[in-house]
């Protein structure tokens, strides 16, 4: 996007931990594609006003096509249009939906859940915030890690520290979180496979 220079040096006065929830588009596919295999499409909402939204379902789009699995675009930017948006998946027949980072999704979280509960649409997020209010899955950054980590550069800027010369970092906690109550909910056993990877099981 520009903010930056580089992760080492970023220059100008931004810096901190760095978010690669973008990036995690193919590896949420994967996951939501183990949960309901053999799915011949899957749904990514997305918000059209998100610039790095268009980054994401590209990504997405291209590991779906690896997969062979086609992959839709569903646009939603505010409460109302998320509300349409579930049954024009449901026109579609998707088999799951990838729901990315976004502050709009995240504030209208419950109403998300409560949506692929309706329409019975296996889900993964971001954000384990959505986990706690239905949802079936999140993979993502902690973002409890990431605010301790900000604390950091906050102490070391009120001693002196130039931001230009904090190096941004990389998040190096990622977390894995299933609702098994969803996932009964909606009909499905969780492999195995997910259980040994996930970091919580919501009872």
């Amino acid at each position: 996007l520009g903010v930056i220079k580089g992760l080492a040096r970023p220059g100008g006065n931004v810096t901190g931990p760095a978010s690669i929830s973008a990036d995690l588009g193919p590896k949420r596919l994967e996951m939501l594609g183990t949960m309901v295999p053999k799915v011949a499409g899957l749904a990514v909402l997305i918000n059209p006003s998100a610039a790095r939204h268009v980054h994401t379902f590209e990504s997405i789009q291209a590991a779906g096509q690896k997969r062979r699995v086609m992959i839709f675009r569903v646009d939603a930017s505010t409460s109302q249009e998320i509300d349409a948006a579930f049954p024009r998946m449901t026109q579609e027949k998707v088999g799951g939906l990838i729901v990315p980072l976004n502050p709009l999704f995240q504030q209208q979280r419950n109403q998300i859940a409560a949506l692929t509960l309706k329409y019975r649409l296996p889900v993964i997020t971001a954000d384990r915030l959505y986990v706690d209010a239905g949802c079936l899955m999140s993979y993502g950054t902690s973002i409890a890690d990431d605010f301790r980590r900000a604390a950091i550069y906050v102490d070391k800027i009120f001693k002196g520290a130039k931001p230009a010369d904090l190096p941004v970092e990389e998040p190096t906690k990622l977390e894995l979180l299933i609702n098994r109550k969803t996932a009964k909910a909606l009909g499905l056993a969780i492999p195995q496979e997910l259980l040994l990877q996930a970091d919580k099981v919501i009872e």
